[in-house]
């Protein structure tokens, strides 16, 4: 039941935690004690009860705390340190995964992953967002901030997918690009800008998941898609909250950053409404930390059945679909009241 982590708003779990894990303590060494069936042993059969009971409960009060999340509360969420990442899934939900490195002018990057797989019945090339676990794979990958190479290698092996009629799966996970002089010097900026032009008449299927962090460019520079989804606990905006508060308020805590989540409008049901993304993955109560495994698998269906549809369509009706998706985004019709008639004697 641990997780080492406790977001602020869980809380109130924690003492009822802490009794499941004592019940099941308890649970492990009468039973371990009986060797027979414990069925059979009232004292073991009352404290299976009483787990079931505190199980319930923990179950109601999570489904309770998750049902109220503030758009702050959801960015913390998206942020947790167990929330399974691109090579997460890739090992619950690919096949026959093959990575493929370097971007064939600068380097390679471990900020995102790409790659061949099968999902479902697809074969696919994989790219996606890396954040890293461990300290150490942390600092490697960027904290999931991409250098231009990234990008580059991102945008040459969907080349790749196109040249042999491949669909394209992304999985966006990053608080944005990385902002260094380094990646700036070496085009951040235009990299993102041709991984948008490029993609938005690539020709093939293209479908994207934004799993965790939808960070500004660094998020689109994969996510230009034919369809996009996010996973109910993430979110998708132009900045992070921290970063709009800084600007607006002149400071980042936490009444600045819960008011700038709120009006960034970020969470996976606001970005629905706008009309930026097609559908919202929903998650297992709690989380995709809880139950990364479902979580994979209601993200896998989703691509089986977008690129099922997709994959039917031709080419030219493919992209002018893709062109019109972008195109419509932030338009809006002005109306204006009609002057009321004068009465007439």
């Amino acid at each position: 039941m641990a997780t080492y982590y406790q977001l602020d708003f869980e809380k109130p779990l924690q003492e009822l935690e802490r009794d499941i894990e004592a019940r099941e303590e308890e649970l492990r060494v009468s039973v371990g004690g009986t060797g027979g069936d414990p069925a059979s042993n009232p004292a073991v059969a009352k404290l299976a009860a009483e787990l079931d009971g505190l199980r319930a409960r923990h179950a109601a009060e999570l489904t309770k705390l998750y049902g109220k999340l503030t758009p702050w509360d959801t960015v913390r969420v998206a942020r947790h340190p167990l929330r399974p990442q691109t090579r997460d899934y890739i090992t619950m939900m690919c096949r026959d995964f093959t990575e493929l490195h370097g971007d064939r002018r600068y380097g390679d990057d471990p900020a995102i992953v790409t790659g061949f797989a099968r999902i479902g019945k697809h074969k696919v090339m994989l790219i996606g967002h890396q954040k890293g676990k461990e300290t150490s794979e942390k600092i490697a990958c960027h904290f999931g901030c991409a250098h231009p190479e990234g990008y580059r290698k991102a945008l040459a092996k969907m080349k790749l997918a196109a040249k042999y009629g491949v669909p394209v799966v992304t999985l966006v996970d990053t608080p944005g690009a990385y902002p260094g002089l380094g990646a700036e010097q070496r085009g951040q900026a235009e990299a993102i800008a041709v991984n948008m032009l490029e993609m938005s008449r690539l020709p093939t299927p293209i479908v994207s998941i934004v799993i965790g962090e939808g960070g500004s460019g660094g998020a689109l520079g994969i996510a230009v898609a034919d369809k996009v989804a996010m996973l109910t606990n993430s979110w998708y905006s132009v900045i992070s909250p921290e970063g709009c508060a800084a600007i607006l308020w002149k400071e980042a805590n936490e009444k600045t950053n819960n008011a700038a989540a709120k009006s960034l409008k970020l969470t996976a049901s606001d970005n629905l409404e706008l009309g930026i993304i097609d559908e919202v993955i929903p998650e297992p109560v709690g989380g995709a930390h809880r139950d990364p495994r479902t979580t994979a698998a209601a993200v896998s269906a989703w691509i089986d059945t977008q690129l099922t549809v997709l994959r039917a369509l031709d080419i030219n009706t493919l992209l002018e679909q893709r062109y019109q998706r972008f195109r419509k985004m932030g338009s809006y019709l002005e109306t204006s009241e009609a002057p009321a008639l004068a009465d007439q004697a």
